[in-house]
């Protein structure tokens, strides 16, 4: 976990994904489309991709990918971003977090 909390340090978005995950895809998708750069690491392209992998597991990311962070904490995965995004609280986060400016 010490390693997911340097990762998501002082970055207002943070993605977890895997190159071959299309939620990833289409969460990272939503999240630029608003005008936000995350940060995202390939967890399958990575070096220490499967040890932050099970320690994404082990803070409650069910599946493990996508695993969305903003202002340093766990949004979750694909459902909470989008459930997040109907509910119109999406944005206000990012803004929150400093990942958009209006």
């Amino acid at each position: 976990m010490d390693t997911v909390n340097r990762l998501v340090k002082e970055k207002p978005v943070v993605i977890f994904s895997k190159s071959s995950c299309c939620m990833s895809h289409s969460i990272k998708s939503l999240i630029c489309g608003f005008g936000a750069n995350p940060t995202v690491y390939e967890l399958d392209r990575i070096p220490n991709g499967q040890q932050i992998e099970r320690a994404l597991v082990q803070q409650g990311c069910q599946p493990s990918v996508p695993a969305v962070f903003i202002g340093q904490k766990l949004i979750g995965g694909e459902r909470q971003v989008m459930s997040l995004h109907v509910q119109n609280q999406l944005i206000p986060l990012l803004i929150d977090a400093g990942a958009l400016w209006i």
